[in-house]
């Protein structure tokens, strides 16, 4: 789950991407974190991929279209969401939090081995109850094969806190941000040493990072969808980088699961 991460959402000037707050607040799980720190207004056609995780119609986590009626999230977003799934949905084909399409909820999984612990494997697929039309503002991405090298160019969006329990933004942020190979995430130059594990990639920029709200939203670099916001301590602190589900090790569950659900 995205502990304490945050989700880029563009917003100029701002910290850190961060977790959103919905209501009724007792309906999400008080594990799920928020994000996007250091963010600036995204344009629509520049994220289609980019869903909104709502319940009862209010974002809480974000998510990214893999096929027209398969999102790929988080797996803290959905842990205990079972009983709420008649009031589940994703927004897609918007920058705010309201418009675009809205369809709701047919099935979700989370990786069987995904555990608040170590927050490995943080990944969980959603069906739709229908496919979304595709257009230059609602489109599929594709899924990475390979980890991209420590020092890539890559961006993070969402509608995630823009500090640490900070404010919340209405629209769509983005954050420019570099990938931090899992050696140098884990090395003493950062502060995380054992705890990223090989199911994790990292991403870090100065005064950028996903936040609360963020979780479950796309990290994508050369046009792929690379990561996912998982987990963070704080958001934006330079000796914490964002750490994000590895899509490319995790490929192979995803395209698997995708076949059943």
């Amino acid at each position: 789950m995205f502990v304490k991460i945050s989700i880029v959402v563009v917003l100029t000037s701002l910290p850190a991407l961060a977790f959103v707050a919905v209501e009724p607040w007792n309906s999400i799980p008080p594990h799920i974190d928020r994000r996007v720190v250091g963010g600036s207004p995204a344009i629509l056609e520049a994220y289609p991929w980019q869903v909104s995780l709502q319940l009862f119609d209010k974002h809480y986590c974000g998510g990214s279209l893999i096929e027209p009626d398969l999102v790929l999230t988080a797996a803290h977003c959905l842990l205990g969401m079972e009983r709420n799934i008649d009031h589940l949905g994703i927004r897609a084909g918007s920058i705010i939090k309201s418009g675009g399409s809205s369809v709701g909820i047919k099935a979700f999984t989370t990786h069987p081995k995904y555990n608040l612990d170590d927050k490995m494997n943080d990944v969980a697929l959603i069906r739709l109850k229908s496919k979304l039309e595709l257009s230059n503002s609602i489109k599929t991405i594709k899924l990475a094969s390979s980890t991209p090298k420590h020092g890539a160019p890559a961006i993070v969006s969402g509608w995630g806190t823009t500090s640490y329990r900070g404010s919340r933004p209405d629209s769509l942020l983005y954050i420019n941000t570099f990938i931090v190979g899992r050696k140098q995430c884990a090395s003493p130059q950062y502060s995380y040493g054992d705890k990223i594990q090989e199911t994790m990639i990292c991403a870090a920029s100065p005064g950028k990072d996903a936040c609360q709200g963020d979780s479950g939203g796309p990290l994508v670099s050369g046009g792929e969808l690379v990561g996912v916001v998982s987990w963070g301590t704080n958001c934006a602190k330079d000796e914490y980088p964002g750490i994000y589900a590895d899509v490319a090790i995790l490929r192979d569950w995803i395209i698997k699961t995708a076949k059943t659900l």
